[in-house]
């Protein structure tokens, strides 16, 4: 699939909006790893507040309500120690077709690299504060599990997310994007790998979707990716592609990013780009990006895209 950067969402970078605003400022404070959708004509968002290590990790999961997509007001959050966890990473807010509102969240196992996502299920987002939490996503000895995209399609639910092989601590950063599929966006069929860091290339190290987009038989996803273990934390923006089957489940994805989508802002961090479809060619994009203090804080602009 030939697609010209020109052609997709992507972040332009002219003066964008800014949501959210890190904690604190310095490298290892973030406000990001956005999930968004439309309701109603009402914008919904989920993202991560995070510390430095040592001063609190990722310690909230916040849902927020805007009715313009760019000013947003709290309507729940969700802190780290109701899941017993040592930092939370990216959500993933998605609502049912019955319209009950769930958000999934990625949870860090203490004293381990390994990484687990629960799914929080409500009436109405403000609800997802209290609800209780199960795990859908376990991962196991050998495997981590977290930042999901989950979308619902076809009449059944699709899953990308990012697995951690747990082999070593030293290796532990490296990923890779796994898709799986579910009748009820509870229980997970795992049907594989379906997008790997590329060697000698800036994501050699490890890749993963941040956002997927279908039109027909095509889907376009925004992947997250980095070149060494050094570059953790400052994951830069790339494009990937992939088809629908005759089985209704999506194809591995073929990387057609050569240079990635960057921050202006060394170490030019920008990562978990979210782009939601507005209608016609238009979208609003969401995205973590590092500032000039090095933080990271999380922006959103509007951009047409014809893909």
């Amino acid at each position: 699939m030939t697609v010209t950067l020109d052609a997709l969402p992507v972040p332009r970078m002219l003066g964008p909006d800014l949501v959210v605003a890190p904690p604190d400022g310095g490298s290892g404070a973030w406000a990001g790893a956005p999930s968004a959708v439309c309701v109603d004509g009402q914008f919904f968002l989920a993202y991560r507040l995070r510390r430095p290590i040592g001063h609190g990790r990722g310690y909230a999961n916040v849902v927020a309500r805007s009715t313009d997509g760019v000013a947003f007001r709290a309507v729940a959050e969700v802190g780290k120690d109701r899941f017993g966890a040592a930092s939370l990473e990216r959500p993933a807010l998605v609502v049912t077709p019955q319209g009950r509102w769930r958000l999934y969240v990625s949870v860090a196992t203490p004293g381990s690299k390994h990484w687990r996502v629960d799914l929080l299920e409500a009436d109405e987002p403000a609800a997802l504060a209290h609800a209780p939490a199960r795990t859908v996503l376990p991962g196991d000895d050998r495997f981590g599990v977290k930042d999901p995209v989950v979308r619902y399609d076809a009449g059944r639910w699709h899953l990308w997310a990012s697995v951690h092989p747990l082999e070593s601590d030293e290796h532990a950063d490296r990923m890779s994007t796994w898709y799986a599929t579910s009748p009820d966006g509870v229980e997970w069929t795992w049907v594989g790998e379906v997008l790997a860091g590329r060697a000698g290339h800036w994501d050699a190290r490890g890749v993963r979707i941040s956002t997927v987009l279908t039109g027909g038989d095509r889907l376009v996803a925004a992947y997250d990716g980095r070149a060494t273990a050094g570059e953790n934390w400052e994951e830069r923006t790339g494009w990937a592609f992939g088809s629908r089957g005759l089985d209704d489940l999506f194809s591995p994805l073929v990387a057609g990013s050569d240079q990635p989508l960057t921050s202006p802002h060394p170490p030019g961090g920008l990562r978990y780009l979210d782009a939601l479809p507005l209608g016609g060619d238009r979208y609003r994009l969401y995205y973590e990006m590092t500032r000039a203090d090095g933080a990271h804080e999380l922006r959103t602009e509007e951009v047409t895209a014809s893909w």
